[in-house]
């Protein structure tokens, strides 16, 4: 046991510093670009300059954001495919941000006044119902929730909820702002916003990772689960509870992200193997690490313009998806 201890400790440890670097780089890299010891002044020191101030108060809390929805996305992504045994799982394919847009946009038609708590609740709903009519509709038939039946019940009540929030957003004027707020990104990410967002993103994967275990032997087959004591039933609405409040409250922070939670757990997976209580805790901080690296990229690409992010984690994930297709839906 110690053997293997020791190389994910290391692995664990290369990944925190890697996290590291490309938050500064995140931070350092813009279309103004920031001095190292600006960087270090803004965390460390109470020192004001103009380029403090773009740290503290645009920088800082938009790669916080970033880091925080990469882990929330990648560890809800870990879940869905060890639960499901399914690797083309991701919470934007398989319903859950389609719903979370369908209830941003019932929000911001019917409230008198939208705040960030209600956003993330509306958010949080959502997922529960997109996801829910996905797997629904996936297990409709006999033989279990079989990858390409998910995916495809996921394209399908996807299409729907969407073309349904479109019209709720076209019909009572609040297109623009829909789209805004879901066209994916961390531009106007606040401090008071990630004050509810990153409790929400650290219980959800603390609790994650104390049941990792567990979502390892439903990985593996759900009659050992059931053969080893294991409360599946229970189980399962435990991890559903987590995968909703992951993915609620990226899409209610940042909008429509896919691909990150289907990326992620496989490469997660690739570097330190197939037990859950290192893929989870992996997934995490590479998910960060990926959602760090895609912004900082959008914000330099076009430079003093911005790309979407969800553009670049898309020009990304169809390939990744085309190639998990192309083996039979067998992980990589």
């Amino acid at each position: 046991m110690k053997n293997r201890s020791l190389p994910f400790a290391l692995t664990m440890i290369g990944l925190a510093a890697l996290l590291f670097i490309t938050l500064v780089a995140s931070i350092i890299l813009g279309a103004k670009d920031i001095a190292v010891i600006n960087v270090l002044r803004a965390l460390f020191t109470d020192k004001i300059n103009d380029q403090i101030l773009i740290i503290k108060e645009i920088r800082l809390p938009r790669e916080l954001a970033a880091l925080f929805v990469g882990a929330a996305l990648a560890v809800s992504g870990a879940i869905m495919q060890g639960m499901t045994r399914n690797p083309l799982a991701d919470p934007g394919l398989l319903g859950l941000s389609a719903g979370a847009n369908l209830a941003l946009a019932i929000v911001m038609a019917f409230a008198v006044k939208v705040s960030f708590m209600s956003i993330i609740v509306a958010c949080f709903v959502g997922a529960a119902v997109g996801a829910g009519l996905v797997f629904g509709i996936g297990s409709l038939k006999n033989g279990g929730f079989s990858p390409v039946r998910l995916v495809l019940a996921g394209s399908a009540v996807s299409a729907f909820l969407y073309a349904v929030s479109q019209g709720i957003a076209i019909n009572f004027k609040v297109a623009k702002d829909v789209s805004m707020w879901t066209s994916g990104g961390f531009v106007g990410s606040s401090w008071n916003q990630l004050s509810l967002v990153i409790p929400i993103v650290a219980i959800g994967i603390a609790v994650s990772i104390l049941f990792s275990k567990q979502v390892t032997v439903l990985s593996l087959n759900e009659d050992v689960a059931t053969g080893l004591g294991q409360r599946t039933a229970l189980i399962k609405a435990i991890l559903f509870i987590l995968i909703v409040m992951l993915a609620g409250v990226s899409v209610a922070l940042a909008g429509n992200l896919i691909f990150v939670g289907l990326m992620v757990p496989h490469m997660a997976r690739k570097l330190v193997g197939v037990d859950y209580k290192r893929i989870i805790p992996a997934s995490a901080i590479m998910g960060a690490i990926f959602m760090l690296g895609a912004d900082t990229v959008a914000r330099i690409i076009n430079a003093p313009f911005e790309t979407s992010v969800a553009a670049i984690t898309a020009v990304l994930g169809i390939p990744f998806f085309l190639l998990i297709v192309n083996k039979g839906g067998k992980r990589i």
